[in-house]
């Protein structure tokens, strides 16, 4: 058999008497069937709770909808890929050793493919009014290039808190612990309500994609790969090199 324990996010290796079809499936396909559904029904949640938002909640809807989304998720699905449903959450993870390199780009293809599913899933359901009224819950918050610097920082330091939640609290065998789930799913909440005037507060490239395709809006898009991937650059390398146990730790370890 092949499992991947939520609590730290390595795929053990299949046993010689487990290899074949089934090891295979559960060691390759299936992560990445749990990270597209993940990702589908989280990015499904976060664009619906922004398409209905009421005039009264401000950030709050949104806030606690993505939280709620991805805490439920992981807690569901984390137990056979890990629940990353974030391409930054996956390169962090992969950096720290809590995700094969192999499959890095099997899980961002799946994610994006969850995006897509998930906000065109969206579409289907809203009416037609609200969802162009909402921009299609694409990420419309930069509109001059003097937001630019402020949007990108924002979603750099916002994405380095959700990674370093995910990192610390559910791979790092030192700091992990049962409540990383309902802890990765605060983070999104507080850098929401924190950030959302910003840059949006998306800190997930999947939950921009889906949406940019379905509504077609790329103006400043880019701010919504480069600042969350170089947060999870950033969270690996500080992890792997300062703050991880000493089996993740390249430096420092001592006698």
């Amino acid at each position: 058999m092949c499992d991947t324990d939520l609590g730290s996010g390595k795929v053990k290796e299949p046993s010689m008497s487990g290899r074949g079809r089934v090891s295979w499936y559960e060691r390759f396909l299936q992560p990445c069937l749990a990270e597209l559904l993940g990702s589908a029904l989280f990015i499904f949640i976060g664009c619906l709770s922004v398409i209905e938002n009421g005039v009264d909640t401000g950030r709050l809807q949104p806030a606690l909808a993505h939280g709620l989304a991805l805490g439920l998720m992981i807690a569901t699905l984390g137990n056979i890929s890990g629940g990353h449903f974030n391409p930054a959450v996956s390169l962090g993870a992969m950096l720290i050793g809590g995700l094969n390199v192999v499959m890095l780009f099997p899980y961002w293809i799946s994610q994006l493919l969850g995006g897509l599913i998930g906000a065109g899933l969206a579409k289907a359901v809203s009416p037609e009014e609200r969802f162009w009224n909402a921009s299609g819950a694409a990420f419309v918050a930069v509109q001059d290039q003097e937001q630019v610097a402020g949007a990108l920082g924002a979603e750099m330091i916002m994405t380095t808190l959700l990674v370093l939640v995910v990192c610390m609290g559910a791979i790092n065998e030192k700091t992990r612990g049962p409540l990383a789930p309902f802890s990765i799913g605060f983070s999104v909440v507080v850098d929401i309500l924190a950030g959302g005037m910003i840059s949006g507060a998306c800190m997930n490239p999947a939950r921009a994609f889906g949406p940019a395709v379905m509504t077609g809006h790329w103006t400043f898009h880019w701010i919504y790969w480069l600042g969350p991937l170089l947060a999870g650059l950033f969270v690996g390398l500080l992890i792997r090199f300062f703050i991880g146990d000493s089996k993740t730790r390249l430096i420092l370890k001592g006698r």
